[in-house]
């Protein structure tokens, strides 16, 4: 039996909603269908009648809801019973960290370890958050640092950090490399490299929001995956980009970093990083390793 498959079905029965269930998920509401569809497949028959306008549980939907919430409830509590045992016996803290986390916060983080709690072995896995926060739930690790999405599993614990701050990446000749401080207005109809919204919701969803609050529209004239990729773009003169400063540590010949004006609220919030963890889990290494966070948050959030 696929627990996932049960995850997507009481996901859908909670929320009578593919979409919501699936964001609910963290994951496409196709995925979800093709969860169920697998399910049914397996069972030999319909568990939700769907039309335009609602979603409702069929005959053997309902017939089957209870035990597959028992079952699931017993999934978690078998991996809850394996997390714990691998945390006695291993000295090991499998850290998930988002790329803007794994080069301006772990770096720091990693050697105050090393002296407050040298017992403690440390590694580092660096990944999407729509792939960390999974690993979290299945404890393949133990602890990350990630965008939180907007709809929380509440198995999950969040507690927020800080928020980044932005800079524009453009080419060194450019006429406002020379500013202090940049605003959206100062970059409208300029070309923009923007993040793969497929792979970096976050990312992209930022850039744009940016402008849609500022009345303006974006023009994008390319799109790429990561920030080494994109810092080369500028490089070579295919437009602007808008990245987290950690971003202007990337040595990269003809290129200037200015700091961005982003006003607080939604928009603000995508800069939003974040330490996630299985809700109720106990583990004494990743409360040490919390505990050195918050001792030294100040000094990291103003050198991240």
């Amino acid at each position: 039996m696929d627990i996932l498959q049960l995850r997507c079905f009481l996901a859908a029965a909670d929320e009578m909603h593919f979409g919501r269930a699936a964001k609910s998920l963290d994951m496409l509401p196709a995925s979800l269908g093709r969860h169920i569809k697998l399910l049914e497949d397996r069972f030999e028959a319909r568990l939700f009648l769907r039309t335009t306008r609602s979603v409702s549980l069929t005959e053997a939907g309902q017939a089957i809801l209870e035990d597959a919430r028992a079952l699931v409830a017993q999934a978690d509590r078998f991996e809850e019973r394996l997390r714990g045992m691998r945390r006695s016996d291993s000295p090991l803290l499998k850290v998930g960290a988002i790329d803007s986390a794994a080069n301006g916060l772990m770096p720091q983080l990693i050697q105050l370890m090393r002296v407050h709690h040298p017992e403690i072995e440390i590694q580092l896995i660096e990944q999407k958050t729509i792939h960390l926060l999974p690993k979290i739930l299945s404890g393949s690790i133990d602890i990350a640092f990630c965008r939180p999405p907007d709809i929380r599993d509440p198995k999950i614990q969040f507690q927020t950090l800080f928020y980044e701050s932005a800079v524009v990446a453009l080419p060194d000749d450019h006429p406002l490399s020379g500013r202090s401080m940049l605003s959206i207005q100062d970059l409208s109809n300029a070309p923009l490299i923007v993040p793969d919204r497929r792979s970096r919701p976050h990312s992209h969803d930022l850039t744009i929001k940016l402008f849609t609050d500022a009345g303006l529209g974006a023009r994008i004239a390319q799109v790429a995956e990561e920030k080494h990729t994109i810092v080369n773009l500028v490089a070579t003169g295919a437009g602007l980009a808008i990245v987290p400063r950690w971003v202007s540590r990337i040595a990269v010949s003809g290129v200037a970093f200015v700091p961005l004006s982003v006003p607080d609220g939604f928009t603000r919030n995508k800069l939003v990083l974040a330490a996630a963890w299985a809700r109720g889990a106990r583990d004494p290494r990743r409360d040490a390793f919390l505990a050195v966070l918050a001792q030294n948050l100040a000094e990291i959030e103003s050198s991240a």
